[in-house]
């Protein structure tokens, strides 16, 4: 798409998506020279305390712009996708939306529909890419821009740019960095959209792998898993749904930072080893995990020393948790 001078001409675009992984790429479409027409987003939601129904941070950044937001509870009603198709936009951008996208609605712009994908397609095809990847040990992590079809996360891969995961990344430490990653492989998308250079890579559906919702009870540590595996899940679930295990009166310790030691140990997993201003180290099924920053309910989160100084926890302690 050219004007009469030759310069490429700036795209109309629908957006789609709704928590902060979305509105880090909405914002840097509002600050370029395509014209977002249209935002969808999900319903408000009852959140906090008094479970206020409340914007999510993609229509509170749409509504700080001036743009339209539109909330449908589906995509799959003719009227809604009549609504949507009324924009004549060249292009839908999808990110993280959490509605079904019908047939309909991938053919309504020009130029179809995209999306940023926090993988490095076609592997943790799913809804929590981040926190799989760092459960299972992966050493890269990215993103992956792809022309969307009827799969999920099988599409046609547009752009890929890619990042390490370091033994200190936390699930929203790599998330944060994604989200920026994804908003820049998007802008860098869609010039090629524009200037007609854009090419499709075919995904190899034989290295794919899902990665599932995260539920909250696998935020239940099992300590007779090994140390390393342990703290993967602790990485992962930072911020949320923050790894825990049972103190003696049935509290739960939210876990927020530990590290895996090598050193042997003929404690039950389970079990406080030790209990110092340096951590807790607990025996698992190979080893130590020194837990470094933890929080009671109700609590702050505070560093292991702090929190001994607070509550008693001996050598021989036994941790709830094991399956």
């Amino acid at each position: 798409m050219v004007d009469e001078e030759g310069n490429l001409k700036p795209l109309k675009i629908i957006f789609a998506g709704t928590p902060e992984f979305a509105a880090v790429a909405l914002h840097a479409l509002l600050a370029s020279e395509h014209e977002v027409c249209a935002v969808y987003t999900q319903p408000d939601r009852p959140a906090g305390r008094g479970r206020k129904l409340t914007a999510g941070p993609v229509k509170q950044a749409a509504l700080d712009y001036d743009v339209p937001v539109y909330q449908p509870l589906t995509l799959l009603d003719a009227d809604v996708q009549a609504e949507l198709e009324a924009h004549e936009a060249d292009v839908m951008v999808v990110v993280a939306y959490g509605l079904i996208l019908p047939v309909e609605v991938l053919q309504a712009p020009h130029y179809g529909c995209i999306n940023i994908h926090a993988s490095l397609l076609p592997r943790w095809r799913g809804a929590a890419p981040i926190q799989r990847a760092i459960i299972a040990g992966d050493t890269a992590s990215g993103v992956t821009i792809i022309q969307m079809d009827k799969g999920l996360d099988t599409g046609a891969m547009l752009e890929k740019r890619t990042c390490k995961i370091t033994a200190d990344d936390s699930g929203g430490q790599l998330h944060d960095r994604l989200a920026i990653l994804g908003a820049e492989a998007l802008l860098s998308s869609l010039v090629r959209i524009s200037d007609g250079s854009v090419s499709g890579e075919v995904q190899d559906d034989r290295l794919s792998c899902y990665a599932s919702k995260i539920d909250k009870k696998e935020a239940l540590i099992d300590w007779s898993c090994p140390a390393l595996e342990i703290r993967r899940q602790i990485s992962a679930f930072s911020p949320w749904p923050v790894a825990y295990t049972l103190l003696p009166d049935g509290q739960r310790l939210r876990i927020w930072q530990a590290v895996a030691i090598s050193a042997d140990s003929n404690s039950v997993p389970g079990t406080v080893v030790e209990a110092n201003k340096t951590g807790i180290d607990i025996a698992t099924d190979d080893g130590l995990l020194r837990l470094l920053q933890v929080q009671l309910p109700g609590g702050r989160q505070v560093s292991s020393g702090d929190f001994l100084n607070a509550y008693v926890l001996k050598a021989g302690t036994q941790l709830g948790g094991n399956h």
